[in-house]
């Protein structure tokens, strides 16, 4: 690793020699020296602080900085250390050019094949055969001469060329916007990052982006280091260097060993100040990121070679879009048996981007798979019955001879045949689904913003509606997590309320409020309300907070205490974490003995404690039977109001007999217990309503905490997670653990899945246990679906399990930043509403994409068999190239626009979730389709052998070659149009409601779309003339033509009226015109393995589907170029 880094000071030669004056900038240290500094680690490192600069203080005096105090918040000075030694940022990979994006639509086979096309087309129009001989070459428009119309033979190939182009523009115009919509969201998550530093002795949280070397920076369990730095106090620090390193032991940090904290590493335990020493690009993630090339050119050797760094770098940079923790894992010796499986688990995870196919997609590659291979068939089988038709009617029927001054003329037959065929296979694939679902995507993420929900990975907005359970953390989530002390046992009085200051023993006072000021992190405070008559404002941990207010309650301060004992004052600090579930502070007395302060869970800490202060402040013996007495009368009950008990104790050592500090158990023992509080948490108001809510929508919530088992089961009550009379289980981690694992202590999936469903409660549970459970339910079978988990968390022992999750929601305000790092979701409010608003959503991006397939489905199979029937008996299509062009791709991509930007709706609540495995075509969507084509068809057919007689008009059946258009074909192509136009409303309800038009003018984008178009279909038929093989109807015609466009609406009624549990005869008897589109259907119902439609995707290289491929690979990979 540092020779690594040595390598890349080349890459800044420049720079380096224009920077490097004397002393640069009138500071102490050079770019050079501090980036030289941080590839040293340990005992060497330390050996050149002290050698190059005395001590740290030195270091700070040379970069002009306080070690107390922090830099003065001045600009100027912050500006100049930006331009010294760089800012803390690392500059992305350019996203894709317009051109590029153009370039890479135009790639798509069946455009590439319909510009071929043209091209040729184009090119034999400009030929002219002789013209004596025309006659001889068969029936080429008779008397088009004289309309001086023989001309405008190129205008065919020119309007595909263009309708081409614009296809191409819209497509690159919706990757470039989802590209800028993903660097927006990007970049929002990076300036949600915030970092506390010190500046002119305050406080300041200040955007990463904004720091600057020499700023002290205060860090803290859960963060995640922004920049490279020396460490100048820490309390008992422990850092995961995997992301760097591959190493998965924590490193244990302190300024006696080893001081050096690195950018991209994670701070899993204790707290601590460091100064800054390198930022962005000199920082060892920038180095190395430097070394990548950023992206770009070296992409593929960066997938060999740069897995682990890659993880690094983007772990701090992009702050978004992999797991570092699991890419380093690929590095990771394996350590325990029990984390051995976890970690191969996480490995084989890491090696594929997060969550690789989302169901949705999984089951769209499939469908449009399907529908593909049809339309090839389709399309080819079309062309052959076109040529040999034509083959035999002209040559053996008629006996012609193939003169050669002919050639041109056929071959322009043959090209206006290939190009019918063509336009059948562009009509049947559905080249708008990748557009549906990245419109719909897209457009929720944007919505869900306004929710408090900021997504980070696009398919968990979708898998979200499929959610069957919810694992909820109870803090923060379902509470307030504003924490009051409400009730305490003191002096052997158990007081329901705050009790008077007066009252208490001042010993016991004095005692309590030291205790209280000094063992809690001084970063939390309570500061005054911002307004007038609001609460005070709890800054720091929620639960410290509680017991500071405790102090100020009782009419006492805990400032003096902290200004009387500064925190480098304290000997040592055994800081919070999840196992010990306690927090300890040594402070040496006076008279040179010491003394420790210790609070934690009381029913932890009690069993430590061999002596209580009576009310005279004197001790007096705890034996185990006082213990159990106390737990029963004073901590039960406590708990069975839901409140969280806290046992706060001390411990004095004389100066003789100082223990040995590292032997934790030997220390925090033999204590007396100062008090027992009950601190409350309440739920939040709206949070019974929105589980409510779940449960209507057959989603289970269960209630994962810390907390001990009678305060969750009170509080699980109040919410509305278990109802009384109900059969449900609320067990503890360790009960949890006996009845899932075997007498070798191993995880057995049938054990769990005898808990996991009646399960409601998990209490007093480890991050690991909350890992067993929600891998226990994802990967169960029993039941009559699979289930589709999302999971809570804000700390940092909650990464695996939010990792594991279909969805991970981690918290934007309480939440640490590796949590947020695993998650999918960031609840920016905190608050458990949001996740039932994700839910909505995700069931509406599904509804939507279903809704559009409806249409869509029904568009393709009418245009593919009218086509193909009409090519078959007359020779020539009825809907001509560019009318189909326009019908799908402009139907396509504003159809998709309209249907994918339907606002949700509570109604959405009301149904259980669709399952991994539910088919993508319901039975009532299935009836939509068929019905819907069985009318149009009916229409179109009609008018096309006998609508020359209802309208009065020529017949424009067996035109020749470059004929001018008939009234006839317009008024088929016109009613087509109208037709989609009147089922798009129809398409809006997918469920078989019967009121189409409800909540319509919710919907703008709708209602401007479907107008829009019609407004463009009068614009092209009145004026569209050649090109678009039109020619202008009159009112009546128009009229006639809205007439059975609104009959489609009508036609809807009625398929609604047909009970769907009748429809199996209509499966078996497909057979009428519905025939092929029944192939193509009944193969979505099929439920083969998405991978082997993935395999055939490659075979059939039907290319026109990298639309959704591109949607994931931008969705997986988007933070490799974030």
């Amino acid at each position: 690793m540092g020779d690594m880094a040595n390598s890349s000071i080349e890459f800044h030669p420049k720079a380096q020699q224009q920077r490097e004056g004397p002393h640069a900038g009138g500071f102490g240290c050079t770019l050079a020296e501090l980036r030289s500094l941080m590839e040293l680690r340990g005992a060497e490192a330390l050996q050149k602080i002290q050698e190059a600069y005395g001590d740290v203080s030195g270091l700070c005096r040379r970069l002009k900085t306080s070690p107390t105090e922090g830099l003065a918040d001045n600009a100027s000075d912050l500006e100049k250390r930006r331009q010294i030694y760089g800012q803390n940022f690392i500059p992305p990979k350019q996203p894709k050019t317009f051109l590029q994006l153009v370039w890479e639509a135009l790639q798509d086979v069946t455009l590439i094949i319909l510009e071929v096309a043209a091209i040729v087309s184009l090119g034999l129009s400009f030929y002219a055969p002789p013209g004596e001989e025309s006659e001889v070459c068969g029936n080429v428009s008779a008397g088009a001469e004289d309309e001086g119309e023989a001309e405008a033979g190129w205008i065919e190939g020119a309007a595909i060329l263009l309708s081409v182009i614009c296809v191409v523009l819209v497509t690159a115009f919706n990757d470039w916007s989802k590209e800028k919509q993903f660097r927006g969201l990007q970049s929002r998550i990076e300036q949600e990052q915030k970092f506390t530093v010190i500046r002119n002795g305050q406080l300041f949280q200040v955007p990463v982006a904004a720091l600057v070397v020499g700023d002290i920076a205060q860090v803290k369990y859960g963060d995640l280091l922004p920049a490279d730095g020396v460490l100048i106090q820490g309390n008992d620090l422990k850092i995961d260097e995997s992301s760097l390193t591959g190493e998965s032991d924590h490193v244990r940090k302190s300024a006696d060993k080893d001081p050096m904290l690195l950018s991209g590493t994670h701070v899993m335990e204790g707290s601590g100040r460091m100064v800054v020493t390198a930022v962005g690009v000199n920082s060892q993630t920038g180095i190395i990121f430097t070394l990548l090339g950023a992206g770009g050119e070296e992409e593929e050797k960066k997938d060999k070679k740069g897995k682990q760094q890659d993880g690094a770098m983007e772990s701090s940079q992009t702050k978004a879009k992999k797991q570092d923790g699991a890419v380093a894992m690929e590095m990771q010796p394996l350590k325990s048996a029990e984390g051995g499986e976890m970690e191969d688990r996480e490995k084989k995870k890491a090696s594929v981007p997060k969550k690789e196919k989302s169901v949705l997609q999984g089951k769209l590659t499939k469908l449009a798979v399907q529908i593909g291979k049809a339309g090839l068939v389709m399309s080819a089988i079309t062309v052959i019955i076109l040529v040999l038709y034509f083959v035999i009617e002209t040559f053996v029927i008629d006996g012609r001879v193939w003169l050669a001054e002919c050639t041109p003329v056929y071959v322009q037959y043959f090209v206006k045949f290939f190009i019918i065929g063509v336009t059948v296979l562009v009509v049947a694939v559905p080249e708008g689904l990748p557009l549906a679902v990245t419109i719909s995507l897209a457009y929720s993420v944007k919505k869900m913003m306004k929710d408090n929900n900021l997504v980070r990975h696009l398919d968990a907005c979708e898998t979200m509606g499929n959610a069957t359970a919810i694992c909820s953390d109870k803090t923060g989530t379902l509470t307030t997590n504003r924490m009051t002390v409400v009730q305490s046992y003191l002096g052997d009085t158990h007081y329901k309320e705050i009790p008077a200051p007066s009252a208490l023993n001042p010993k016991i006072l004095d005692l309590l409020v030291h205790a209280i000021s000094i063992n809690s992190a001084y970063t939390t405070k309570i500061l005054p309300p911002e307004k007038e008559g609001a609460l005070p404002r709890q800054v720091g941990n929620k639960t410290e907070c509680a017991l500071l207010g405790f102090v100020l309650d009782l009419k006492r301060d805990f400032q003096p205490v902290r200004e009387q004992i500064p925190e480098d004052k304290l000997y040592k600090v055994y800081t919070f974490n999840s196992v010990r579930k306690s927090m300890s502070t040594v402070i040496r007395m006076p008279d040179g003995g010491f003394r420790l302060f210790s609070k934690g869970a009381s029913e932890i800490l009690l069993k430590k404690c061999t002596n209580i202060l009576n009310n005279n402040g004197e001790l007096r013996g705890f034996r185990p039977r006082d213990r159990d007495d106390m737990v029963k009368k004073i901590i039960e009950p406590m708990a069975c109001d839901g409140l969280r008990t806290i046992c706060i104790a001390y411990r004095d050592f004389s100066a003789t007999q100082e223990p040995d500090w590292d032997n934790e158990n030997e220390v925090v023992g033999d204590l007396t217990c100062i008090a027992v509080v009950g601190i409350e948490d309440p739920v939040r108001p709206e949070v019974p309503e929105a589980i409510r809510k779940c449960q209507r929508a057959g989603i289970t919530v269960r209630m994962v905490t810390g907390d001990n088992i009678n305060t969750a089961r009170a509080i699980a009550a109040k919410c509305g997670i278990i109802q009384p009379g109900e059969d449900f289980l609320c067990l503890e981690g360790k009960e949890f653990n006996r009845r899932i694992r075997n007498e070798k202590g191993e995880i057995e999936q049938e054990r769990l899945d005898k808990v996991w469903p009646k399960l409601r409660v998990l209490a007093r549970s480890s991050p690991t246990d909350k890992h067993t459970l929600v891998k226990g339910i994802i990967d169960s079978t029993t039941g009559e679906q699979r289930q589709v988990v999302a999971v809570t968390g804000d700390g940092t022992n909650d990464g695996p399990a939010l990792k594991k999750a279909d969805v991970g929601f981690a918290m934007g305000i309480a939440g640490t930043d590796v949590a947020k790092e695993a998650s999918d979701i960031i609840l920016t409010d905190d608050n458990f509403t949001s996740i039932v608003k994700a839910v909505m959503w995700g069931r509406n991006v599904y509804d939507s994409i279903s809704k559009f397939l409806q249409f869509q489905l029904t568009v393709n199979v009418v245009a593919v068999i009218v086509a193909f029937t009409g090519a078959c008996i007359t020779q020539d299509s009825p809907l001509k190239a560019v009318q189909m062009l326009w019908v799908n791709l402009i139907m396509d991509t504003f159809a998709s626009l309209a249907l994918a930007t339907e606002p949700p709706t509570e109604s959405l609540l009301l149904r259980k979730p669709y399952g991994r495995d539910k088919p993508l075509i319901s039975r009532t969507m299935m009836k939509n389709i068929l019905g819907h084509a069985v009318y149009q068809l009916t229409i179109i057919f009609t008018l096309l052998f006998v609508g020359e007689l209802f309208f009065d008009i020529d017949s424009g059946r067996n035109a020749p070659l470059h004929s001018p258009p008939s009234e006839h074909y317009t008024i088929i192509f016109n009613t087509f149009v109208m037709m989609q136009l009147f089922n798009e409303v129809n398409a809006r309800k997918v469920h078989g409601e019967r009121n189409v038009f409800h909540g319509i003018f919710g919907n703008p984008i709708f209602c401007t779309i479907v107008l829009g178009t019609f407004a463009i279909q009068i614009v092209i038929v009145q004026f569209g003339g050649k090109p678009f093989s039109c020619s202008p109807l009159s009112t009546e015609q128009w009229l006639w033509c809205l007439f059975v466009g609104v009959g489609e609406l009508v036609w809807g009624q009625v398929i609604a009226t047909i009970p769907t549990s009748q429809l199996k005869c209509l499966k078996e008897a497909g057979h009428g015109p519905g025939k092929d589109e029944m192939t193509d259907e009944e193969l979505a119902e099929g439920e083969e393995e998405i991978d082997h439609a993935e395999r055939e995707l490659r075979r059939g290289q039907i290319l026109w589907f990298r639309g959704l491929n591109r949607i994931q690979t931008q969705v997986c990979w988007g933070g490799k170029n974030g």
